[in-house]
């Protein structure tokens, strides 16, 4: 008998954000998977998850779900799910391991959950469908400084659109970027590349732990934000585009903007 694998998004905070659906879809499964190198809960670990949902969690690393053996063994023959923060289809490899379980004959389903590509528009009250392409910042190495994300926000920007930049993570060394660091990383890539996507006055919005209890929202320019203390990760930033007047009055009202952003056109 063939089984049924379920992907499922747990949000962004802590275990009670995840949907009734979603806690009653995992604690009928025969085993629990979940993968928190793209992203993790803020305000949860392991052994607060498995209480809430009754379970024991089988943590994978990338090279495990990437290479999807384990899953796809266990879905099989069994009910099994596969959790991550967020939703479940925001990241490339999960739609990958989804296709190879239906190529298999599994049958999937999708219980979704609150992901950072629509809480961050809400959060500072920017209009979701005002949004270009996302990008990542990594973090940087030697000899590796790719310019895309640089690019692909100033594709958005001369588009009037905004850009929701995620921000890198290295799970398996406990390293989140900064704000701060992404802030850094786009200054350098600007005296790199010179393009002209920032100079010292470009609103950058700052958001840290957004979705939980904690979260905190700044927007200012570069310095501003170079210069705050924003706190434990997640952080991502925003850059916005052309901004709506109702836009700009959130970004003052909810994220301590200038008040002189109001007086633009």
């Amino acid at each position: 008998m063939m089984g049924h694998l379920i992907f499922v998004g747990l949000g962004l905070s802590r275990p009670e954000d995840m949907s009734m659906k979603a806690l009653v879809a995992l604690r009928g499964c025969d085993e629990v998977f979940a993968e928190f190198y793209t992203s993790r809960l803020i305000d949860a670990c392991q052994a607060e998850l498995e209480e809430f949902i009754g379970r024991k969690i089988t943590v994978l690393n990338r090279k495990e779900v990437e290479e999807g053996t384990i899953i796809l063994k266990a879905a099989r023959q069994h009910k099994v799910a596969f959790m991550v923060a967020g939703d479940p289809m925001s990241a490339t490899t999960h739609v990958d391991l989804r296709l190879r379980a239906a190529e298999e004959g599994i049958t999937t389903e999708l219980v979704h959950g609150v992901s950072i590509f629509t809480a961050a528009a809400a959060a500072f009250g920017l209009q979701p469908y005002k949004f270009g392409r996302a990008v990542t910042i990594p973090f940087p190495e030697p000899g590796y400084l790719p310019a895309s994300p640089y690019d692909y926000i100033l594709e958005n920007y001369s588009r009037g659109l905004h850009t929701l930049v995620l921000l890198d993570i290295r799970e398996e060394e406990d390293r989140y970027m900064t704000a701060n660091e992404a802030v850094r990383w786009l200054l350098d890539a600007e005296q790199r590349l010179g393009k002209g996507l920032l100079n010292d006055e470009t609103i950058i919005c700052a958001g840290a732990r957004i979705g939980s209890t904690g979260q905190r929202l700044l927007a200012g320019d570069p310095q501003t934000i170079l210069g705050a203390d924003m706190g434990p990760p997640l952080h991502c930033l925003v850059i916005p585009g052309r901004l709506h007047f109702m836009e700009a009055h959130a970004l003052v009202s909810f994220a301590s903007a200038p008040r002189d952003i109001l007086e633009e056109d």
